[in-house]
């Protein structure tokens, strides 16, 4: 019985993590914590792994955290531009956060970043196409660890649920 209900509590921990990395929040955290309370209840999984999930997480939280910039250097912008965006998507889900939860604080990191680094690049090339081109690059890059930070808080979840049956 005991098992069962730690397995629901996982799967519902990680069923929240996944929904929440859709969301562009950090669920792979959520899966790290249930990974650590089946580690305390039925010594599952093992410290090596614990340490392994919670490496995964800190490195998805440093890619989306200099995705902006990185997107902007890709494209030819400046460092300036670079550390626009990653201000920009801060800011953005701040305001998104506060217009309309939870899908506002998504949108609003996207539009931040395209927004703030589009200002200048657009004020340094004087050439709307092309800053508008870089400014892209940060939305593309936001997107892709995105997807990146879903995958990965699926595949966490995954072999902790079917480590779990075993």
């Amino acid at each position: 019985m005991i098992e069962i209900l730690l397995f629901t509590l996982t799967a519902l921990l990680c069923l929240t993590g996944i929904l929440l990395s859709v969301l562009a929040f950090s669920g792979s955290w959520v899966v790290l914590t249930a990974a650590l309370i089946t580690f305390f209840a039925v010594d599952f999984p093992g410290p090596g792994t614990l340490i392994f999930f919670a490496l995964l997480c800190i490195a998805a939280e440093l890619a989306e955290a200099l995705a902006g910039w990185a997107g902007v250097k890709k494209r030819g912008g400046s460092k300036f531009a670079g550390l626009a965006a990653v201000a920009g998507g801060l800011l953005g889900a701040v305001i998104g956060s506060g217009v309309f939860p939870i899908i506002g604080t998504f949108l609003g990191m996207l539009a931040g970043s395209f927004a703030l680094a589009f200002l200048i690049e657009w004020n340094r090339l004087k050439h709307h196409g092309q800053a508008a081109h870089i400014a892209a690059g940060t939305v593309f890059a936001r997107l892709s660890i995105m997807l990146l930070k879903t995958a990965l808080t699926v595949a966490m979840s995954l072999w902790l649920l079917i480590g779990l049956l075993r």
